[in-house]
């Protein structure tokens, strides 16, 4: 389950969800990392994904927490990496990092964040995923140094150590067709397409695996996802209620998302496990409507057990 909080979400609210996704049956409760509302007024306002999910983190027990995706521009890598292991810590080993360049100009001129070029930032983000990788897989009592152009490390204690070995698993996703996927080769455990259709889901996998076989990783082992927008109901008349609660209309919902009835929304979900997504993140835009999860579990979670 998959939420965009700066759309207006109090940690109230985020808890609830992580909590009935949790009680559900859910793999894991992810959240956005946005501090400027897309649409409507935003109200009450942002709140910061680390610490939100750290919130989080003691109010569960048992399912995954992460982010698609925390902006690089937003966090030096040092403290990010410490409050992702922090969280990971907190979590019991539930924690995992989506990261990503950046795009939204708005929101980083309404809070008085930089907000370099393209190029600029994905050579950012290539420093950064070079840093936490690092920090996390240093040994026990050795320095991590990094003679980096943006961030230079010298004598790093590389603490603390993530509970989970290695450190969190790092999803990085996006459309790109050149440097995204030489960086989910070099450093994701995870390949995320976000709010494609499945055909170009399908096609983007082949970037990946070309970036693998060219620094001679096995591309199998880096794990495949989608995000989707979700929007389902026992009828018609239920689809229609929710997709104008989202302010979006059906038809289009459909074309570009899941929506329908459970089985129209299983029958797609069908579609990108054949062509070998391992998992895919239901983005729920309505997060008061916690019914919508209910009936998601009860009537589309089962028929995804056994699609692989």
């Amino acid at each position: 389950i998959f939420v965009e909080p700066q759309q207006g979400a109090t940690y109230v609210q985020q808890l609830a969800v992580a909590r009935a996704a949790e009680r559900l049956g859910f793999d894991a409760f992810f959240r956005s990392d946005h501090y400027l509302h897309m649409s409507g007024d935003g109200l009450p306002g942002p709140t910061d994904s680390w610490v939100t999910l750290g919130a989080i983190a003691r109010e569960t027990s048992t399912i995954r927490l992460g982010t698609l995706v925390t902006s690089a521009t937003f966090r030096h890598p040092g403290p990010l990496a410490i409050a992702v292991a922090q969280v990971d810590e907190m979590s019991g080993g539930r924690v995992e990092l989506g990261i990503g360049a950046g795009w939204f100009d708005g929101e980083h001129s309404a809070y008085g964040i930089p907000f370099p070029s393209l190029g600029e930032r994905f050579d950012r983000l290539e420093e950064q995923l070079s840093i936490i990788s690092g920090m996390w897989s240093t040994p026990a009592g050795e320095p991590f140094i990094h003679d980096g152009p943006v961030w230079p490390l010298i004598d790093s204690p590389a603490l603390p150590r993530p509970v989970q070995a290695g450190g969190p698993p790092v999803i990085i996703g996006g459309l790109g067709p050149r440097r995204t996927p030489a960086l989910v080769a070099a450093f994701a455990a995870e390949f995320n397409v976000p709010f494609a259709r499945l055909a170009e889901t399908v096609a983007l996998q082949a970037n990946v695996d070309a970036a693998c076989t060219a620094i001679g990783r096995d591309p199998s082992s880096v794990l495949r996802s989608a995000a989707q927008v979700v929007c389902c109901g026992q009828d018609d008349a239920e689809v229609v209620r929710r997709a104008g609660s989202i302010g979006r209309e059906v038809d289009e919902l459909a074309s570009n998302g899941l929506a329908g009835t459970p089985t129209a929304v299983v029958d797609k979900l069908a579609g990108f496990a054949h062509e070998g997504i391992d998992r895919v993140y239901l983005q729920v835009l309505d997060i008061g409507d916690l019914d919508h999860l209910e009936l998601i579990a009860a009537e589309v979670l089962p028929a995804t057990r056994e699609m692989h």
